[in-house]
């Protein structure tokens, strides 16, 4: 293939990835922000993707992964993901026009779409833990022709240039906490927008700087590998079936020996009787579900099964990738998979165990209370972790190792916003 075509046939695939980006915003009520959707018409994707094939840069997808052993490192992340939390950031700040900005977990990509938007005036800067990430993104970024982005190699745990602040920080790695750092180097109005993972539950938040507290203003499903270094935290799983697993995230203590043929009890199952449509914000749902029932006898966890469990039956669980559960007394009971009737769904929950039918009524309870309060999204605060109980706004309190989050949701009346 010639040098000419190549270059036709990248901007033909270029263009049609950002129109299928701009087809998934809508269909998820959300708007692809026109510069965003310039920015990525013009960067070539396929320079940061080095031995991809053309058409895999530009599938919706996170490519270049690298793996310790089982476990995905790095890796350039999916187009949707990127063109969301960029969406996120730049609805905060009103633009990104002369900002200048931080970008934690590199690669290069991100870093020049960034580069586009914040145009001459502004400053994008990217750090890395692993040096063969960053020696990637300095040379894919000076064959793009990005040679103004500063590329550092460091923990960001830690502050990368003491006295330097950012009006954006942008996070592309899946963190379990937030340390001071990320706060005191954004400016005092400045935005941190982090893949934040509370409960087991990830959600790509833009947080807004106020004083010594960070608080959200919009929030996004996602999935990123996880930070490394000083701010690593080991997720810990635990078998309980073939293919079905316990992702404990929070200190939870489970006893495996409870979860011996526990899926081969007899199921119960209990519905909330409801009428939802197909935009409605599981993931909200499921926030709500793990702040109510964390505060409840046993412990909450999180179900996550491979797709031959639940082709085989055993488990039937409302995704398989991270659903919410409890286990309490050898009963064990989680969010199920969605009841549809005429394009509309109801909420369920299954059971095992000897409690199975009463705690299947207890989670279809919250479920039922979430949408009698008009099915609201949180709001995330996070303070530092000296906080006095009496200085916290309300809400469900989650202690870190930096960090106190509150989950705050506030009822309001159905079919408003």
């Amino acid at each position: 293939m010639s040098v000419g075509t190549m270059s036709s046939e990248s901007e033909r695939l270029r263009n049609a990835m950002v129109d299928r980006l701009a087809a998934d915003h809508a269909a998820k009520g959300l708007t692809l922000r026109p510069e965003v959707e310039g920015a990525l018409r013009t960067v070539p994707r396929e320079l940061y993707t080095p031995g991809v094939p053309l058409n895999e840069a530009y599938e919706n997808a996170a490519v270049l992964k690298k793996w310790r052993g089982e476990e995905a490192i790095s890796s350039v992340s999916a187009p949707f993901l990127i063109a969301e939390m960029l969406g996120q950031a730049a609805d905060a700040l009103g633009g990104l026009a002369g900002r200048h900005v931080l970008e934690i977990g590199s690669g290069g990509y991100n870093a020049s779409l960034l580069r586009e938007l914040v145009g001459s005036s502004g400053s994008v800067t990217t750090i890395d833990i692993d040096p063969q990430v960053t020696g990637r993104a300095v040379a894919c970024l000076a064959t793009a022709g990005y040679d103004d982005v500063t590329v550092v190699c460091a923990d960001a745990e830690h502050p990368i240039a003491p006295g330097r602040r950012y009006d954006l920080i942008i996070v592309t790695a899946g963190a379990w906490d937030i340390p001071p750092a990320w706060r005191d180097q954004l400016t005092d109005d400045g935005v941190l927008v982090v893949p934040l993972r509370m409960f087991g539950i990830t959600k790509s938040y833009a947080l807004r700087r106020r004083g010594d507290r960070l608080v959200s203003e919009s929030h996004r499903q996602c999935g990123f590998v996880s930070v490394q270094g000083d701010g690593a935290h080991e997720v810990r799983y635990v078998d309980i079936a073939e293919g079905v697993h316990l992702r404990l995230d929070e200190g939870q203590q489970v006893d495996p020996t409870v979860l011996d043929g526990l899926l081969a009890q007899p199921r119960e199952e209990a519905w909330a009787g409801v009428s939802l449509p197909p935009r409605t914000a599981l993931i909200d749902l499921n926030l709500w579900l793990a702040s109510r029932l964390t505060h409840e006898a046993g412990e909450f966890v999180v179900l996550t099964a491979q797709e031959t469990a639940i082709e085989a039956g055993v488990v039937a669980p409302s995704w398989q990738f991270g659903t919410p559960a409890t286990l309490h007394d050898g009963t064990f009971a989680y969010r199920s998979a969605l009841r549809w009737t005429d394009r509309r769904f109801d909420l369920g929950a299954y059971a095992h165990g000897p409690e199975a039918a009463a705690a299947a009524g207890r989670m279809v309870e919250h479920m039922r209370a979430w949408v009698d309060a008009g099915s609201p999204a949180p709001v995330l605060h996070v303070l530092p972790s000296h906080t006095p109980d009496g200085d916290l706004p309300d809400g469900a309190v989650l202690d870190k190792r930096h960090s106190r989050l509150v989950l705050a949701f506030t009822p309001h009346e159905k079919g408003t916003p």
